[in-house]
């Protein structure tokens, strides 16, 4: 991954707020959509916001990254600057929140080449494993405020 906060330097993204962490999550995606409301439950400081993959600037950090917007197999978490990508990502923010989230601490025990593999066959097929969802449509006012469109 490039340096931290290289998305500063990289005219193709918009400007955007940075000082706290942000989820790039696919927001039409059943699986994407649970993680977001995980990520709004677990995160006690209320800080971590939710950037939609379909959105101008998720769709610009993940091209950034070098990730596939149009067809994202990854989400991005973005945290200090510092890109998290796939199973990496899961386990970050997992460490970050603590509490019921530390169980996703225990992919560590997979070597990583199997934890990439095992992320992106669950990826490429999540539409067919958990259907498709509308994260943006979720009617919790507080989950709202976290969503960057």
């Amino acid at each position: 991954m490039p340096a931290p906060y290289s998305y500063r330097r990289d005219p193709s993204i918009p400007p955007f707020d940075d000082a706290a962490p942000i989820a790039v999550m696919d927001a039409a995606c059943a699986l994407c959509s649970w993680g977001a409301r995980m990520i709004h439950r677990m995160d006690r400081s209320g800080t971590v916001r939710i950037c939609p993959v379909q959105s101008p600037l998720g769709a610009a950090l993940l091209r950034h990254y070098g990730l596939r917007a149009e067809d994202p197999e990854s989400w991005l978490f973005l945290d200090a600057g510092v890109a998290h990508a796939d199973a990496e990502a899961v386990i970050h923010a997992a460490r970050r929140f603590g509490g019921p989230g530390r169980a996703a601490v225990l992919l560590l025990a997979l070597p990583r080449p199997l934890r990439g593999w095992l992320y992106r066959r669950v990826a490429r097929n999540r539409y067919a494993l958990f259907g498709r969802g509308d994260m943006c449509a979720l009617p919790d006012p507080a989950f709202q405020e976290r969503l960057m469109r």
